[in-house]
């Protein structure tokens, strides 16, 4: 384990585990302890290397669990080689990043987040600030930036250099209609192919030993999108969504989709009616392959052309995940230790 030595890891988790333990109510036979839930964190597979760490840590520690998967999200926000969240996210098609997050906490079931922030490379950490120190949910665009600027977020230019050669490459080769001539650096064109389209995104929910819930989403979006494209990580109920008596749900992948199907929310609806978290992340990829009808969505066999993975744990510590295409993980960090697991999934490649 990184930067959790595994004998540290259990004896902490132990001792919250053991402070948890309630005893039953006193009579003629021996007291029964009842036993909480072992802390439990799931993320997209991104969130494997440092994420789901961070987040266990401060939960040992007796952080709130918000607080928790936000700084964990907020490490690979930083990350400057990660193009699909925060500083290094890949640009709008103008070559600016705009970026979307929401957070959800299940003890006090409020919510906030902001989408097409610019200038401000945390916007988990402004979404948590619009949950605690505003009456409002959602806060878009310049407003979401001046409110991040008055609680002393820095701007700063989010635009990296290897972002911004992968978005002038692909401007420039669009089309052999404009003014535009590309430069001669055919060496990048894989990195535009594998970023034409990418809806890179990472989401992190825990639970604590108490039974508290939280979750957070974060992401820089569609690469190259219309300016002021947003997806479903700011939307409650699309790309996440916590309920504190049952479960925490959020998902990656085309946000449009996710948004249609109300796919976060739904997969906490399953768990409310007793479904297992990966189960019911299945049945809410399959209901998104059962709304997907538009032609240009579709593939010639009536299949969907993209995919959405969601990722769950309930207030048990019962974790799982689906995709609507097989072939995917993601990372859990729980009494077992650190590790990734394979998604379930609706359809089979």
């Amino acid at each position: 384990m990184s930067r959790l030595n595994r004998r540290t890891f259990l004896k902490g988790s132990a001792a919250v585990v053991a402070a948890g333990s309630l005893p039953a109510a006193k009579g003629s036979g021996p007291e029964i302890l009842v036993r909480r839930p072992h802390p439990c964190v799931v993320s997209s597979s991104n969130g494997h290397r440092a994420c789901t760490t961070k987040a266990m840590e401060m939960i040992i520690a007796g952080k709130p669990v918000v607080e928790a998967v936000v700084e964990g999200v907020t490490l690979v926000e930083n990350d400057p080689k990660d193009t699909s969240v925060g500083y290094g996210g890949l640009p709008n098609e103008n070559g600016v990043v705009e970026l979307d997050s929401s957070v959800m906490d299940g003890n006090s079931c409020l919510a906030g987040a902001v989408a097409s922030i610019r200038d401000i490379k945390n916007p988990a950490r402004v979404a948590l600030n619009v949950l605690r120190y505003t009456d409002h949910c959602l806060l878009v665009g310049e407003g979401a930036k001046k409110f991040a600027v008055a609680h002393g977020f820095k701007e700063e230019n989010l635009l990296t250099e290897r972002a911004r050669k992968i978005w002038l490459r692909w401007k420039t080769t669009l089309s052999d209609r404009d003014d535009w001539f590309p430069k001669d650096n055919a060496k990048l064109d894989q990195d535009v192919r594998k970023a034409v389209g990418h809806y890179g995104t990472i989401n992190c929910n825990a639970v604590n030993s108490e039974g508290d819930l939280a979750g957070v989403t974060t992401t820089s979006g569609l690469s190259f999108k219309i300016p002021g494209r947003v997806g479903d990580s700011p939307i409650i109920g699309a790309g996440l969504y916590v309920d504190n008596d049952f479960g925490a749900a959020g998902s990656t992948g085309r946000g449009e989709a996710n948004i249609i199907s109300c796919g976060s929310a739904s997969v906490v609806e399953g768990m409310r009616r007793g479904m297992h978290p990966k189960d019911a992340c299945v049945f809410a990829a399959k209901n998104i392959v059962r709304l997907t009808r538009a032609k240009h969505l579709v593939r010639k066999d009536g299949k969907p052309s993209f995919n959405v993975k969601f990722y769950a744990v309930d207030k048990k510590g019962q974790h799982g995940g689906a995709a609507v295409w097989s072939g995917g993980d993601y990372a859990v960090f729980d009494a077992q230790g650190k590790r990734k697991a394979d998604l379930a999934y609706a359809l089979e490649r």
